[in-house]
C-alpha cells in the first residue's frame, strides 16, 4: 500500500480524497496555488507545498512543479481528483517515468478514450450500441452533407477533441449545415488546437444517464448502477441522481453488461464511468468514458455504502475488486452549489463568505471546502460545495433536500441555493419528467424581497 499519496487538485475533492487517505492510515500532500492559501485541503494535509501563483496554467496544470512536489515530499503516488490532469496521457506517462504510481487510468487508456471518435470506434468493436454517424473524422463538408441526408435531419455536429459543449453544434435542416460545421470547426481549434470533426445522428429528448464501472489490474470490472445528470445548462451538470427516475430493471441491467463489457474490453483499470444518452424510447447510445472520478460520485457511495475514492487507491496497489454488481436500495440526490448568481444567467460570484450555515441532519452529506471568512478565488470553477440528500425514496430525497436548502445559508456572495430550492418545486422535476433539454424552460421566479 502507498505510503504517501500528493493530490494533485484543490477544493472540495481535495479535501475529500485527505479524508479517505486518513482513514487509511495513508499520509498526504497538498499543493496549492498563492490563491488557494487558506483553503482546508491545504489546513487537513500532513504536508502542503506551494506550486505557482493563480493562474491554473501556472500551478494546478504546471506537471513539472507537481511533480518536484511529489518528489521532495518524497510521495509513491499522485491522485489527480477530477479535472485539471486527470484525463492527462501525458502526466500519467511522466508519473510513470518517474516511478510514481498515478491513481487514474494508463496514458494508453487516456489515449484511447479521451479522443471521442476513437473512443466510439473501440466501443462499436466491443459490441456496445453508439450514435449512428461517421466513421471517424469528417473530411470534407461534401461527406458530411452526404451522411446527414443518409442519416435524416437532425444531426449532431462535434469536436473530436470537445468538452464542455465547446464545439458542437445542432443542425435541424441541410441549409444550416455548412455555416454550422464552419464556426464549430473555428471553435474548437481556438479551444482544443484541434479543429476535427465528426457527426451524429441528434438524439431527441435524450437523457443523459451514466454508468459507473470499477475495472482492476486482472482483467476484472463491475458496475456500481446509474446516475442520471440530464438536468444540465450549457453541458455543464447542476444536479444528479440516482436511481435515474427514468430506469427501469430491465434498462439497468442492460446498460451496466455494456458498460462493464466496455471497461473489460479495454482492460479499464481504476474507477471510470460510461456515459450514454438514452432515447425517450429506452434506446441507450454510448457517449463517451471518463477516466477518472466524477464530481458526482458521492450520490452512488450513498446509496451502495462503498467508499469510491478507497477504491480507487486499492486498485491502483493492485487489489483486485469483488467483481459484484451492484443496484441501489436507496434513492440519492445531489446538488452542486456554485458561487453563481442564478438571477443573473448564472453570472460567476467570486468573493469572501461573510455568514456560513451548513445544514445537517440524518441523510444530509455536504462536501465543501469553504468556510465563514474564505474568500472564493475568481481563478477556478465556480462550485463551492456539493449538496447531497439519501432517503429511502425520490420524494423523501427531494423533501429532505428542500429542508437542507432552506437551512444553508451563505452570505457575502451570491449561490446557486435558491435555484435549486426552485428546481425542487419544479412540477417536472418532481414528476421525474426531464431531459438534457430541460433548463431551456426552466425560468428563475422572481428573487423574494426580504
Amino acid at each position: 500500500m502507498f505510503k504517501k499519496i500528493l493530490i494533485a487538485n484543490r477544493g472540495e475533492i481535495a479535501l475529500r480524497i485527505i479524508r479517505t487517505c486518513r482513514e487509511m492510515g495513508i499520509k498526504t500532500v497538498a499543493v496549492y496555488s498563492t490563491a488557494d492559501a487558506d483553503s482546508l485541503h491545504v489546513r487537513f494535509a500532513d504536508e502542503a507545498v506551494c506550486i505557482g501563483p493563480p493562474p491554473s496554467n501556472m500551478s494546478y496544470l504546471k506537471m513539472s512543479n507537481i511533480i518536484a512536489a511529489a518528489e521532495i515530499t518524497n510521495a509513491d503516488a499522485i491522485h489527480p481528483g477530477y479535472g485539471f490532469l486527470s484525463e492527462n496521457a501525458k502526466f500519467s506517462r511522466i508519473c510513470a517515468e518517474h516511478d510514481i504510481k498515478f491513481i487514474g487510468a494508463s496514458s494508453e487508456m487516456i489515449e484511447k478514450m479521451g479522443d471521442k471518435a476513437s473512443a466510439k470506434a473501440t466501443m462499436k468493436e466491443a459490441g456496445v450500441p453508439t450514435v449512428p454517424g461517421s466513421d471517424g473524422l469528417l473530411e470534407s463538408y461534401e461527406q458530411a452533407a452526404k451522411l446527414a441526408e443518409e442519416m435524416g435531419y437532425p444531426v449532431m455536429l462535434k469536436a473530436t477533441a470537445g468538452g464542455g459543449g465547446k464545439g458542437m453544434r445542432a443542425v435541424w435542416k441541410k441549409e444550416d449545415l455548412k455555416k454550422a460545421l464552419e464556426s464549430a470547426q473555428q471553435e474548437a481549434a481556438a479551444a482544443f488546437g484541434n479543429d476535427g470533426m465528426y457527426m451524429e445522428k441528434l438524439i431527441e429528448e435524450p437523457r443523459h444517464i451514466e454508468i459507473q464501472i470499477v475495472g482492476d489490474a486482472y482483467g476484472k470490472a463491475c458496475h456500481l448502477s446509474e446516475r442520471d445528470c440530464s438536468v444540465q445548462r450549457r453541458h455543464q451538470k447542476l444536479t444528479e441522481e440516482t436511481p435515474s427516475p427514468f430506469m427501469t430493471d430491465e434498462l439497468r441491467d442492460k446498460m451496466g453488461k455494456a458498460a462493464v463489457k466496455a471497461a473489460e474490453y479495454i482492460k479499464y483499470e481504476g474507477a471510470g464511468t460510461v456515459e450514454f444518452l438514452v432515447d425517450k424510447h429506452r434506446n441507450f447510445y454510448f457517449m463517451e468514458m471518463n477516466t477518472r472520478i466524477q464530481v458526482e460520485h458521492p450520490i452512488t457511495e450513498q446509496v451502495i455504502d462503498y467508499d469510491l475514492i478507497r477504491e480507487q487507491i486499492l486498485v491502483a496497489a493492485g487489489v483486485p475488486i469483488s467483481g459484484r454488481n451492484y443496484t441501489p436500495k436507496l434513492h440519492s440526490i445531489e446538488c452542486r452549489i456554485n458561487a453563481e448568481d442564478p438571477y443573473n444567467d448564472f453570472r460567476p460570484s467570486p468573493g469572501r463568505i461573510t455568514t456560513l450555515h451548513a445544514p445537517g441532519g440524518h441523510g444530509v452529506r455536504l462536501d465543501t471546502h469553504v468556510y465563514s471568512g474564505y474568500v472564493i478565488p475568481p481563478n477556478y470553477d465556480s462550485m463551492i460545495a456539493k449538496l447531497i440528500t439519501t432517503a429511502q425514496t425520490r420524494d423523501e430525497a427531494i423533501n429532505k433536500m428542500k429542508r437542507a436548502l432552506d437551512e444553508f445559508v451563505i452570505e457575502g456572495i451570491k449561490t446557486t441555493i435558491p435555484f435549486h430550492r426552485q428546481l425542487m418545486d419544479n412540477p417536472d422535476y418532481i414528476a421525474g419528467n426531464y431531459t438534457t433539454k430541460f433548463m431551456e424552460d426552466f425560468v428563475m421566479e422572481p428573487e423574494v424581497e426580504e
